[in-house]
């Protein structure tokens, strides 16, 4: 009998893509889906912690090096391959396993959020202007809604917002139930926590071996790519710092810690928007019978529905 999918959710660098493989070694018939909107890239593997050669060989892999980093991810785009990956695994008999961070990913998988489409003239309209707070002050008379959800720094979703609400004539806000309801789902998830010291580390002392294990070389073969970066790709935690070194001779050292730092802002807000989904079971992620404790919830979980 296969299980309902399982969702191994947490903070970057607390441990999801070690326990998923974990729970693939001791269960058999598992496959597993990424939701993180980097490890999609090619070339992008040392910096998106993306499992190894060896991991992939041994436990099938979906939703890895997909794209150029010259061409666009979306969340519709995701979604629809995401889905397509799930329905495959299933139809073979197989259980699955999704493993990542990415939040509004993962989201639009688990609760089959209706994604809107895209008007790219309108969207081009709206980078024109410069100021975020203008732009925040827009969608807050267009949609409060969508604007009481946005960061007003968050530039990427500002626009977003508006070119939905402009180009298709309803709020941005009205497309689904939105990230804050938590409707039931089809989906098992458990969450990775420790404590915000041990996490921070935990990721510093990564991004030290991802550099140790060539972090720089992989990212000047990036660099040396004619296409160049689509505006996704370059948004990867850790690329553009240290981009900083290599392109406009910033000392290593400093971009090093301004990438430290920004991984560990982005953990923390992980760790805000997956805390704030009540149907994920925690664990702490460094408990000693992690796995029969997960694979204890997974069954009790019960079979598809």
């Amino acid at each position: 009998m296969t299980r309902r999918p399982l969702a191994i959710v947490g903070s970057t660098a607390s441990g999801k893509s070690s326990l998923a493989m974990a729970l693939a070694r001791r269960l058999g018939n598992i496959e597993l889906v990424s939701v993180d909107s980097m490890q999609v890239y090619r070339g992008m593997d040392i910096g998106t912690a993306k499992p190894t050669a060896e991991e992939q060989a041994e436990v099938p892999h979906h939703l890895l090096d997909l794209l150029d980093p010259d061409e666009e991810s979306s969340v519709s785009w995701f979604q629809a391959a995401a889905m397509a990956a799930l329905a495959d695994i299933s139809a073979r008999g197989r259980d699955a396993i999704l493993v990542g961070g990415s939040g509004l990913y993962h989201r639009a998988v688990i609760d089959a959020f209706e994604i809107p489409g895209r008007w790219p003239e309108i969207a081009t309209g709206i980078e024109a202007e410069p100021d975020n707070d203008r732009l925040y002050h827009r969608l807050v008379e267009l949609d409060p809604a969508a604007a009481s959800r946005v960061e007003p720094t968050n530039r990427r979703r500002l626009v977003r917002a508006l070119e939905v609400t402009i180009g298709s004539g309803r709020p941005f806000s009205s497309y689904g139930p939105g990230v804050d309801t938590y409707p039931v789902s089809r989906v098992t998830q458990v969450g990775l926590r420790m404590s915000r010291l041990q996490l921070a580390d935990r990721v510093a002392a990564r991004f030290h071996q991802q550099l140790a294990d060539g972090l720089l070389d992989e990212l000047r073969a990036l660099d040396a790519r004619p296409e160049g970066w689509s505006r996704t790709a370059e948004q990867a935690l850790g690329y553009r710092e240290l981009r900083q070194h290599l392109n406009d001779g910033q000392p290593l050292d400093e971009s090093v810690d301004e990438a430290i730092l920004r991984i560990r802002r982005f953990a923390a807000r992980q760790d805000r928007w997956f805390r704030r989904d009540p149907r994920i079971i925690w664990f702490d992620a460094e408990q000693p019978d992690l796995v029969e404790a997960v694979i204890q919830v997974w069954d009790d979980a019960g079979p598809p529905t």
